[in-house]
């Protein structure tokens, strides 16, 4: 393929080639609080902090973290929702020259211990509710975990001093240490040189695990910073939308969820920007404030702007104030993106990316030549190729389907442990294999197709569950849909769409949608099932989530199968 065909595309000022200097992801606050510091940097239920209040809380972090043995080596798990508390530990535990592992409040028993096993997490930060506490205590004691930090809403009281007497943090005979003791003390940790950022370990990111248990990637200072330069390049036009120290944003997406941390908290701090935090999506309070808090940065996923659009009183609403709107995660439908302009007057921008990528990859232009349908073209830096899907070693052509694979500064180091699966991800050429099969144009824009282990075989021929659901999409009736595949004896397999309909539409008959659906699918593509849901399954970020599909239709046939048998 030509070399950068993407390059001709970019929209001045903003290049490609721009520096993206690599450095400690804690200088990401530092700068910010010598900036911005008396700038609001957090609100959370109605108290905020400056930037230097919050660079102040991390620095006696990093020192409370030293005093239960934190340095370079050491393992700090997050088992966070969206509180300031996050914040102040990730930044904490970095200055104390520790790693962050990330943890998710909706994984299973079992993802836990493996996760604490496998990451060599021997500290873990949480909170005292029920979702939370009592999923990590058993595991203390039992392999390396040996001290919990826990914290509470009603910390928040006290926010932003956390004020208590200067006291050296001590683990009790539990193990546990209060998060009011861990800031206890004068701020005046002791720092540590990094080294190579490049090489320099800062989080380790398990991945979502779709098949089998997951795999931790290794995102180094230089990764997440390198992300975050390119995320503040592809924002620059002429004339400036998103002005450092002015900006506010809605922080809904989870923190332990690598497009949240870098895409959003990161850059926000870069920016100087107030991060008004969730806890969790909540339609109705997310409307709420993107109106009365005059939101102008809303990063999202498709399933969030999905309900977005679907708001029954959203033209009623102001988002004037909304700049840069943001779609990640997973795919953006088609639909949801025109009416989402159609509503709001705003483009909704959608990039793509990985948890190996650190999360950035694509990026669509806000400025200049915009392409329905694709996701942009390669984040500053950043090279894309497209091997066969058949052939795995070989690159096809400019215009021709295959899997995406990418280098850059923001690609992992590897897979924590697991030399074998770092492996297996890269091409010769030392590429990252992302699983997503895309094409892009003679301008260098991308278009998604699906993920190679998406793709269905249906009598012979492949068959993408996105060209499907973008067709479904545009029913009038439908809010949302995910299509999988179903064994067909004579087929192989055939297409089966799961469909949650807007609020107050009726369901339709499958002789119905395939009407609909004839002059815009081929006979190999043709839904062959529907069933419809309340709701579809989803992942914590807000992906639908279809592994959960898959496995309720594998449960379904084999009851069935089992009671035939009877």
């Amino acid at each position: 393929m030509p070399e950068a065909p993407w390059i001709k595309s970019y929209p001045a000022p903003a290049r490609w080639d721009a520096p993206l200097p690599l450095s400690p992801v804690y200088e990401i606050l530092d700068t910010a609080a010598a900036q911005f510091g008396d700038r609001p940097a957090v609100e959370f239920m109605g108290k905020r902090a400056t930037y230097r209040q919050l660079h102040a809380l991390a620095n006696r972090a990093a020192k409370g973290f030293q005093q239960l043995g934190v340095r370079p080596g050491v393992h700090v798990g997050l088992f966070l929702p969206n509180t300031p508390h996050y914040l102040v530990a990730f930044f904490g535990v970095l200055k104390a020259g520790g790693v962050v592992v990330n943890y998710s409040p909706l994984d299973a028993a079992q993802v836990l211990a493996h996760k604490v096993e496998d990451s060599e997490t021997s500290i873990l930060v949480t909170l005292d509710l029920p979702m939370l506490l009592p999923q990590m205590e058993p595991l203390v004691g039992h392999g390396p975990l040996r001290t919990l930090v826990v914290g509470g809403l009603a910390d928040l009281a006290r926010f932003p001093e956390f004020e208590g007497p200067h006291e050296d943090a001590k683990p009790d005979a539990n193990g546990r240490v209060s998060f009011d003791a861990l800031l206890a003390n004068d701020g005046a940790y002791t720092p540590y040189p990094i080294g190579d950022p490049a090489e320099t370990l800062a989080v380790l990111q398990y991945t979502g695990g779709t098949t089998g248990l997951p795999k931790g990637a290794m995102l180094t200072h230089g990764n997440l910073t390198a992300a975050t330069s390119q995320y503040i390049e592809t924002t620059k036009v002429d004339p400036p939308v998103l002005i450092p120290g002015e900006e506010r944003t809605l922080l809904v997406l989870p923190l332990f969820h690598i497009y949240s941390l870098t895409a959003v908290m990161l850059l926000c701090v870069r920016l100087g920007a107030e991060m008004v935090i969730h806890i969790r999506f909540e339609l109705e309070a997310v409307m709420k404030d993107l109106a009365e808090k005059k939101i102008t940065v809303f990063m999202g996923v498709p399933t969030m702007f999905t309900a977005l659009v679907s708001y029954p009183g959203l033209r009623e609403l102001d988002l004037t104030s909304m700049k840069y709107t943001a779609s990640g995660g997973a795919p953006l439908p088609l639909e949801v993106q025109q009416r989402f302009k159609e509503i709001t007057g705003s483009e909704l921008n959608e990039g793509w990316g990985m948890t190996e990528t650190s999360p950035s990859g694509t990026f669509s232009p806000m400025r200049g030549m915009r392409k329905p349908g694709s996701c942009g073209i390669p984040v500053p830096g950043a090279t894309l190729k497209f091997a066969s899907v058949q052939e795995p070693n070989t690159y096809v052509p400019l215009g021709e389907r295959g899997e995406i694979c990418i280098k850059g500064p923001n690609v992992m180091k590897g897979y924590w442990k697991n030399p074998e699966a770092t492996a297996d991800a890269m091409t010769p050429d030392g590429f990252l294999r992302t699983g997503d099969v895309a094409y892009m144009d003679e301008d260098g824009f991308v278009f998604i197709v699906d993920r190679i282990k998406d793709m269905l075989l249906c009598g012979g021929f492949n068959v993408y569950p996105r060209n499907i659901e973008e067709a479904i999409y545009t029913h009038p009736s439908v809010a949302e849909v995910s299509v999988i595949g179903i064994p067909d004896e004579y087929r192989g397999q055939s297409p089966k769409a799961f469909i949650a309909l807007k609020s107050g539409a009726a369901p339709f008959t499958i002789e119905e949608i395939k009407e609909f659906l004839k002059d815009k699918l081929g006979k190999h593509e043709m839904v062959q099932v529907i069933e419809f849901r309340d709701s579809l399954p989803k992942t914590p970020v807000g992906k639908i989530l279809k592994t959960a599909l898959y496995e309720e239709e594998a449960k379904r046939r084999a009851s069935a199968a089992e009671t035939a048998t009877v």
